[in-house]
């Protein structure tokens, strides 16, 4: 495990890392929020949070005034939920992200959560670009679609599933054009953000790579 402890921020630290599925942002941000001692915000359970209280509620999920007004009262205890990995969140949180008002409010969410008074590691898909251009940190996590599918078939298959590799290559091929060619908030690397390519790197490698931009960043200010 790389030395972390003296890099601990003294002063608020906005940390914003982007990248496709299974690139390893999840796990990258999770340490460097334990590691420097910052809150970490996951903001792909977003959606999904606000998709299982409109189902528990009894909420019809295409009712867009109703699915504005749960996104408007998120805490971030709802995203603390056990429920919000499975399949069945992820089609629920397909419904309500249509929505502009459930959008808008989740950008709101977003920034007011990274720009607290000790500062944040958020991961997405569009953190450096849009939600916090004014990170003092900006990391871009990829790899190959190859290694990523590989990641994920292995990962369904420890999960008991029955999955074939070449159907999620082709699934994670269709999604990476899909989210880098949207009109609003495409993936893609902010302008200043480090491009860390994980696809021959381990956990600890990458992490170790990260807290050397971290202290550039502490170095340059």
């Amino acid at each position: 495990m790389p030395e972390i402890s003296g890099l601990l921020p003294k002063k608020p630290l906005l940390i914003a890392i982007d990248g496709p599925a299974a690139a390893g942002k999840g796990t990258l941000a999770q340490s460097l929020a334990a590691g420097l001692d910052l809150p970490y915000l996951d903001t792909g359970l977003l959606y999904r949070a606000i998709g299982k209280l409109m189902q528990i509620a009894g909420l019809d999920l295409d009712d867009a005034r109703a699915a504005t007004v749960v996104a408007q009262r998120l805490t971030p205890d709802d995203l603390r939920r056990t429920d919000l990995r499975g399949r069945e969140a992820g089609e629920l949180a397909s419904r309500v992200a249509i929505h502009p008002g459930v959008r808008a409010a989740l950008v709101a969410f977003q920034r007011d959560f990274a720009h607290g008074p000790r500062g944040a590691v958020l991961d997405g898909r569009d953190i450096g670009t849009v939600i916090c251009p004014d990170a003092d940190v900006k990391l871009y996590v990829t790899a190959s679609p190859e290694v990523r599918a590989r990641r994920r078939t292995d990962e369904l298959l420890a999960k008991g599933r029955a999955v074939d590799y070449e159907a999620i290559l082709t699934e994670v091929k269709a999604r990476d054009e899909r989210d880098s060619g949207r009109a609003e908030a495409p993936l893609r690397p902010a302008d200043d953000a480090v491009v860390i390519d994980t696809s021959a790197l381990g956990p600890d490698e990458v992490l170790a790579k990260a807290l050397s931009v971290v202290e550039n960043w502490q170095q340059a200010r």
